[in-house]
């Protein structure tokens, strides 16, 4: 993969996730400093756990001073902005969407270049898109959508994947990432419009 296009994906990725940790944050009405770590944590809190699982030392986000400018700059954009991104749950749900499927590409492709086995490609992949949520809705007192019966993480490993089923017919390494990422997102979308969810473990829940 083309190391420019993979740096946009990363930062587009962590836009995506710093914004939506800001919708969070201001929808609970936090301060100013509240809402800066909940951006903060959203956008590197999975890529954080995934580089400590794989041994890169410092954290990718500690050596390149661009995410913390990053997050800082669509922190205050969002703030600036609220009055027309609004708390809407559709905004945060479309921001939530773009971020994991930027991410788990970005996890991907961090496995690959780690030399790791496709299947604990996908799982790095699902790690990143999904942990800086769970940690943002644990500090906002919330359960985390990936224990919910949400498709989520599920998107994640169908767009994981997607991209080594589709990795020995493409050459352009780009639009495979492309493509899994879409996959992710369509997936998502399409389980959120058809109310689409995993089965519950629990026969007498009412729906």
């Amino acid at each position: 993969m083309n190391d420019t296009f993979f740096q946009i994906i990363d930062i587009l990725g962590t836009i995506a996730f710093a914004i939506s940790g800001v919708l969070v944050a201001l929808n609970k009405r936090m301060d100013a400093f509240g809402v800066l770590i909940i951006a903060f944590v959203t956008a590197v809190g999975g890529g954080t756990l995934r580089d400590v699982m794989i041994g890169i030392e410092p954290v990718s986000w500690m050596t390149n001073m661009t995410y913390v400018y990053v997050i800082i700059g669509s922190a205050i954009l969002a703030v600036v902005l609220k009055k027309y991104i609004g708390y809407l749950s559709r905004t945060l749900f479309l921001f939530d969407t773009i971020g994991i499927a930027l991410y788990t590409v970005v996890g991907i492709e961090v496995g690959l270049i780690a030399g790791l086995h496709p299947i604990i490609c996908i799982a790095l992949g699902t790690m990143t898109a999904c942990f800086g949520g769970v940690i943002r809705d644990i500090l906002c007192n919330e359960i985390p959508v990936i224990f919910r019966k949400e498709i989520y993480a599920t998107a994640c490993i169908l767009g994981g994947l997607t991209y080594f089923l589709l990795r020995e017919f493409l050459e352009d390494r780009n639009y495979l990432f492309i493509i899994a990422g879409l996959i992710v997102m369509t997936v998502r979308l399409l389980a959120v419009r058809f109310e689409i969810s995993l089965p519950s473990l629990y026969k007498d829940e009412k729906k």
